[in-house]
């Protein structure tokens, strides 16, 4: 899928104070928007995802699947402080001329999606169909609708919350801690290497958080009188040096400080209250094994969202099933579209 470059050459402000001099947000859209602009699907990717949904979502989109560019206009986009093509750490800094690096700000959810705002206009969207996303991109969707609630019609949110918990800030603080532990992380951005140790182990700490234990008791364990070299740290390897080819330690670190800033309530009256300024009908994916958002908060979302109704699927690989679970969530995305679709619009 081909990406393209918005570009927004104007200063931009972050919530916490600090302004980019200028945002690049990399996007891709598939299909063809339809005379009355309702047919828009807008997808928010997770951490390490990247603009081109049908490569990270092989089973949910694309041409014969249920987010079908032959009957919708696809839209996802890169979040900013990423490193495939929006605005992050490994951009060039206009004023200086060299890499952000250490130097990137702090940016939050809300400021992703003030970014994708201006993307949004840009592409003359007024109304979006369906607003989708598991983990942090379900967190973006939720922030977005909360800060413009008549834009969606319809939410699809997967694994996610309304607030990040202190148990998913403590493993993101392990996870910088491992990336801090490593000297070469405080090269600059120019080094292809720099701190490519440290983020091997923090994926490593990551992959312990969203999957479970019961995957691992499944496929990892050895049936033979090892006394080293076992099946699962071969596993912790070999997924930390996975990233290392696909990610750089600067945007990793950037991103998982962005989530931990996820607060739908930070600004606002409370959590609840934000929570009800969400109009659209919306649907709740809980995982029952999700040891990193624990089904408790897709339940609390449901309970505070008018318009809402929630879902428990059952899943082996704990968080990590709303990206391997394509046929169990395509399903649950084909009944609630197909719910919608019937029913009257909401004026």
């Amino acid at each position: 899928m081909m990406i393209k470059y918005f570009n927004y050459k104007k200063p931009f402000t972050l919530e916490a104070g600090d302004t980019l001099p200028e945002l690049q947000i990399a996007y891709t859209t598939s299909g063809i928007l339809s005379p009355s602009g309702d047919n828009v699907i807008w997808v928010c990717h997770p951490l390490t995802g990247n603009a081109d949904v049908e490569e990270w979502w092989p089973g949910i989109a694309g041409h014969g699947t249920v987010l079908d560019p032959d009957k919708y206009f696809i839209v996802c986009a890169n979040m900013p402080g990423s490193c495939f093509g929006s605005t992050g750490p490994d951009s060039i800094n206009p004023i200086t001329g060299a890499r952000y690096c250490h130097s990137f700000p702090l940016i939050t959810i809300k400021d992703m999606v003030k970014g994708f705002q201006l993307l949004q206009h840009e592409l003359g969207i007024q109304k979006i169909h369906l607003g989708i996303g598991g983990s942090m991109g379900g967190q973006q969707v939720l922030e977005w609708a909360v800060t413009d609630p008549l834009l969606f019609d319809n939410l699809f949110l997967i694994a996610t919350n309304a607030r990040h918990s202190a148990w998913g800030i403590a493993f993101n603080a392990a996870q910088r801690m491992a990336m801090e532990a490593d000297p070469t992380f405080f090269n600059q951005c120019d080094d292809d290497y720099a701190g490519q140790k440290g983020l091997k182990a923090a994926r490593a700490i990551a992959l312990l958080s969203c999957r479970h234990q019961n995957a691992y008791r499944k496929t990892q364990t050895d049936f033979n009188d090892k006394l080293d070299d076992y099946k699962a740290s071969s596993y912790q390897y070999n997924e930390g040096e996975k990233i290392t080819r696909r990610f750089t330690a600067h945007a990793y670190y950037t991103l998982i400080k962005a989530m931990d800033t996820h607060n739908i309530g930070r600004s606002r009256t409370s959590v609840r209250k934000a929570l009800r300024e969400i109009t659209a009908r919306t649907m709740i994916i809980g995982i029952k094994s999700d040891l990193l958002f624990p089904y408790a908060e897709q339940k609390f979302l449901a309970a505070n969202i008018t318009d809402s109704r929630f879902k428990l699927i059952d899943s082996l690989y704990g968080h990590d099933g709303f990206l391997i679970e394509d046929k169990l969530i395509s399903e649950h995305i084909r009944k609630f579209l197909e719910e919608v679709n019937s029913s009257p619009a909401k004026k």
